[in-house]
């Protein structure tokens, strides 16, 4: 007797199970998460996973999820950032409704509620220089000195906080500085600084303002204000926790987000710092912030990667505390999981070698039936024309091979996939040796690729009609970086390890006439080559140039295996 059992339920993580608790002993009767960014880069991989998580929550609790821009350094943002980390989200496949938010909204009532930590005596304005301060704070095993201007009244610091605002002082020459402690074993804690003088245009509110709030004393305000239950950040925000704290407990604002520290996403033979990806793009290592090489979300949307296969990667590497390296492969095998399901497969030479079927009439053509997929019926059967002369990938051919390549050769008999069996009888060479073209025959009984005989012949190779092909540019795109960590070495520059073989471009490839039809939104699987789709940022009316997403094996660990 057997009984039918529910599948035990996935073990929620530990930031799901404190948000399950906190609902059950009813201290919120929702929830409400925020993904912040920064508006000074692109969005990439290491963003995809907060994505999921924030807005994931949001799903899963039927309640909402905020996009705020934390926006307070007007030098480094722009519009542009803001509509492509916009587009990013959309495309991963969340909404936040109404809730889209910018930290410069709140910049009135951060300034009030600063003006309200200098009455209480809680921050002061200090004229010490960058350096000075870093010098003042000390280290990790001395604690910090005061600063000489820690104990002005707080009238004069009102004073002087009002004529910062009103422009009255340059650039670096005077802060508002926290008063907390400056011999905090915490180093966050000895009087960070608050406000400083920045007069640059900010792209929502202009010249407004010539003083701008430090990210952690806004983000913790804006929580605040958004009335956000969980403030979910990467590990490297823990020390800075107790200030999140300090500054909603000192104000007694009227709630209290509880800010909880992740383990950042971090993936080998690449880099997810927006400094060094900027370097990367303005240096001209890569095309741009889409470059397909890059670990950006444009970028491995160019590529082809789905929003289903980077959910489905960020939902196997999973939340926890602890700081740990994903390999690359982990996110390539998410993406050809993905596509096995759904990609059509189609035919494509990428290094085409010519055939003539020298017993095949002249002018005729036939047309042959294959499938879109093997394993997935519903998607359908396509036609392909066959014709006297074809292409077939060079390396299927071998002049002199050996016993066990069970490919084409002189003399040898191969199937030409849903076509015929052939034989190769002669090569034709150029003056430099190099084979320009092979004669075969074909055998007209084998239509569909089996032999009425009975006679099995072990290879089995693709072809394109050489007078229906579509000619295309394809891009091979390889890791960006040889190095495993290619930012870990101090004494050398993460450039020295770019990849010279990050991308080859194919001019002259013949793909099956069908693919002049690719949309945007297309992927196809170019049988026993990999997976490809349509790069639309280069394609033109006439000239389609397709990239490969991903090989259909993992040809690192391939490779590593062989060494």
């Amino acid at each position: 007797m057997t009984t039918d059992k529910e599948p035990a339920a996935k073990p929620l993580d530990f930031i799901r199970q404190i948000i399950a608790d906190d609902l059950a002993s009813g201290k919120h009767r929702t929830t409400v998460t925020r993904f912040p960014p920064e508006p000074n880069g692109f969005l990439h991989i290491g963003h995809a996973k907060s994505i999921c998580l924030n807005f994931g929550i949001a799903v899963e609790n039927n309640s909402v999820c905020h996009l705020r821009f934390d926006d307070t350094n007007p030098g480094k943002e722009s519009t542009e950032y803001v509509e492509s980390i916009q587009r990013d989200v959309r495309w991963l496949g969340f909404d936040w409704g109404p809730h889209l938010y910018y930290a410069s909204d709140y910049f009135d009532q951060i300034y009030d509620f600063a003006v309200q930590l200098i009455t209480l005596g809680k921050a002061y304005v200090c004229h010490l220089t960058g350096d000075e301060i870093r010098e003042y704070r000390g280290t990790l095993t001395e604690p910090g000195r005061e600063s000489p201007y820690r104990n002005r009244p707080v009238e004069e610091n009102l004073d002087l906080f009002t004529r910062m605002r009103n422009g009255e002082f340059d650039e670096g020459t005077c802060v508002l500085r926290a008063k907390i402690d400056m011999a905090s074993p915490n180093i966050v804690m000895r009087d960070p600084v608050l406000y400083r003088i920045l007069k640059s245009s900010h792209h929502r509110t202009g010249d407004k303002w010539c003083i701008y709030p430090m990210y952690d004393f806004t983000h913790c305000l804006s929580d605040m204000l958004e009335q956000i239950t969980h403030s979910l950040c990467t590990l490297e925000f823990e020390n800075n926790r107790a200030l999140y704290d300090w500054v909603l407990d000192t104000l007694h604002t009227p709630n209290h987000p509880r800010q909880i520290e992740f383990a950042r996403l971090n993936v080998n033979y690449t880099v997810t710092s927006k400094r060094k990806l900027l370097q990367l793009v303005n240096e001209g290592h890569v095309s741009g912030w889409d470059d397909p090489r890059m670990l950006t979300i444009s970028g491995l949307r160019r590529r082809g990667y789905t929003p289903a296969a980077i959910r489905s990667f960020c939902a196997t590497v999973g939340i926890g505390r602890r700081e740990s390296w994903i390999d690359m492969g982990v996110l390539e095998n998410a993406a050809r999981d993905d596509l096995n399901l759904h990609a059509r497969r189609v035919f494509g030479v990428l290094d085409p070698l010519r055939i003539v079927l020298t017993n095949y009439p002249e002018g005729q053509t036939e047309e042959m039936v294959a499938q879109n997929h093997p394993q997935n019926p519903a998607l359908g059967e396509r036609t392909l024309p066959f014709s006297r002369e074809l292409y077939i990938e060079r390396s299927d051919f071998m002049e002199d091979a050996p016993k066990k390549f069970f490919r084409l050769s002189v003399g040898r008999e191969v199937r030409l996939r849903y076509a015929y069996l052939i034989t190769c009888q002669e090569v034709a060479k150029d003056a430099q040796g190099r084979i320009v073209e092979l004669r075969c025959t074909y055998d007209p009984a084998t239509r569909g690729g089996s032999a009425p005989d009975g006679r099995k012949v072990k290879g089995t190779i693709h072809w394109v009609s050489a007078p229906h092909a579509l000619k295309a540019e394809v891009r091979l795109y390889d890791r960006l970086f040889t190095a495993e960590y290619p930012d870990a070495d101090k004494e050398r520059s993460f450039k020295e390890f770019l990849n010279p073989a990050s991308l080859t471009v194919l001019t002259d490839c013949m793909l099956e006439p069908g693919l002049a039809q690719a949309g945007p939104d297309d992927r196809f699987q170019f049988e026993r080559q990999g997976y490809f789709c349509l790069d639309t940022a280069t394609s033109a009316p006439g000239k389609p140039v397709f990239n490969r997403i991903v090989t259909l094996r993992d040809s690192w660990a391939k490779q590593s295996e062989a060494e």
